[in-house]
């Protein structure tokens, strides 16, 4: 059974021919399957904050679908090449702790070393050579399983990026200047807003909700607590960054 979709989560950026070729494998190995781009500038070489990242936005899509993720800054290292099974979604990309968060927020998840090897596997695009080929198996229906392609992991074989449940730092920014927190909306009190450097930006629901050119914090489209302004750039107007730390206070 085809997957619904087959998700691109990489800090490729769709400039030059790094997402190209990896799609290019895709198609060739799984025509069927709708290939769709969730992120290609996910937080570069920085698979500890993309982990958050992943985490919260791979629910919003079909149950089934199986995610392609490359953040891979160790990439031709030690490092081993992972498949996970976790609440109806499969994901392949390194074991550097990229899936992290989907696994602590997941019960019952599985994971595997894939110990196939194409063969020719170049030193530095694995995401060409190994996981999309990989991917593209599975979304055509192979399932993981210990045999010649897949050995079975338990938890205390995985790495570990470490880190709360929730990160308070900025994880991403996007087009518009608005910054991605690792805080996750439930995590926080109603009435708490952030704390950026002296700054404190009150939590809002809209970006209607504050006056033209305020600063504020919402609860994004998918439970991320985000920092914005209203028609300008939070990034900008606030010097912040992918890493930049923030703190949570009472207004």
């Amino acid at each position: 059974m085809l997957a619904p979709m087959l998700v691109l989560f990489t800090d490729f950026g769709l400039s030059g021919p790094y997402t190209g070729q990896m799609k290019a494998v895709v198609h060739a190995a799984a025509p069927g399957v709708p290939v769709v781009d969730l992120f290609a500038d996910a937080p570069r070489t920085n698979p500890r904050a993309a982990a958050y990242l992943l985490a919260a936005y791979f629910p919003a899509l079909p149950e089934g679908s199986v995610f392609l993720c490359v953040v891979d800054p160790g990439v031709g290292g030690p490092r081993r090449a992972l498949c996970v099974e976790a609440g109806g979604y499969r994901f392949v990309g390194p074991d550097n702790g990229l899936f992290e968060h989907v696994l602590r927020r997941t019960v019952g998840a599985a994971c595997w070393e894939i110990v196939w090897r194409p063969s020719h596997l170049s030193a530095s695009f694995h995401g060409r050579d190994l996981f999309a080929p990989v991917a593209a198996s599975i979304a055509t229906g192979e399932r993981p399983a210990a045999g010649p392609r897949f050995r079975p992991l338990g938890a205390d074989e995985l790495v570990r990026a470490g880190g709360p449940d929730d990160l308070a730092e900025v994880i991403y920014i996007d087009e518009f200047g608005n910054a991605i927190t690792g805080i996750r909306a439930s995590a926080m009190d109603p009435g708490e807003g952030l704390l950026v450097g002296e700054t404190f930006l009150p939590r809002a629901e809209t970006f209607s909700s504050v006056s033209l050119g305020a600063g504020f914090c919402y609860e994004n489209s998918n439970g991320l607590i985000e920092i914005a302004v209203n028609q300008g750039k939070a990034d900008q107007v606030f010097g912040i960054g992918v890493g930049t730390p923030v703190g949570k206070r009472l207004g």
